[in-house]
């Protein structure tokens, strides 16, 4: 399965030190030289910019061969379009990873399949990965909105996934 990533995923997974998980769940993860351009712009977090100017081996930078000249696309940042029109390219059907709620609408209408970056770290919790309540704790102290409901759900359900492992004792 292709793997096509955003930006603003790549950013909070850098900033939380937990970009490390997305080789892990996905293998390869591409993103689109608009992406690779918003993570190198001047007012980006330092880290991020290091991070991607050293860009891991498993992370790949494609362009999109088509243009989508769709009206509903203008709202969205060069990061989501061209994600989006990558996902549109790939016939086995590609995963986006985005955030931004236009960008996941517009997903959703052209029946891409997505996930956020709740549901990365949710993932990886589950996979054993991560401890999500630190990731949780590291994410709000940055700038990402999400509701009290979703980020109480999110740790009910590691509660649930942790009470059903069997203990090492």
């Amino acid at each position: 399965m292709t793997v096509i990533a955003d930006t603003s995923p790549l950013n909070y997974l850098v900033l939380i030190d937990a970009v490390h998980v997305l080789p892990a769940l996905f293998g390869r993860v591409i993103i689109p030289e608009a992406v690779l351009r918003e993570l190198s712009a001047e007012g980006t977090p330092p880290e991020v910019r290091t991070w991607i100017s050293q860009m891991p081996e498993w992370l790949s930078v494609r362009g999109a061969h088509i243009r989508l000249p769709d009206a509903r696309l203008e709202g969205l940042g060069a990061g989501e379009r061209e994600a989006i029109a990558l996902a549109l390219e790939d016939p086995a059907g590609a995963r986006l990873i985005m955030d931004e709620a236009k960008g996941r609408q517009e997903a959703a209408r052209r029946q891409l399949r997505f996930i956020g970056t709740l549901g990365v770290l949710d993932k990886a919790a589950a996979a054993g990965l991560i401890d999500v309540a630190s990731c949780i704790g590291r994410l709000l102290r940055t700038n990402f909105h999400v509701t009290p409901d979703l980020l109480k759900t999110l740790l009910e359900n590691d509660l649930r996934r942790r009470a059903a492992r069997p203990s090492n004792r």
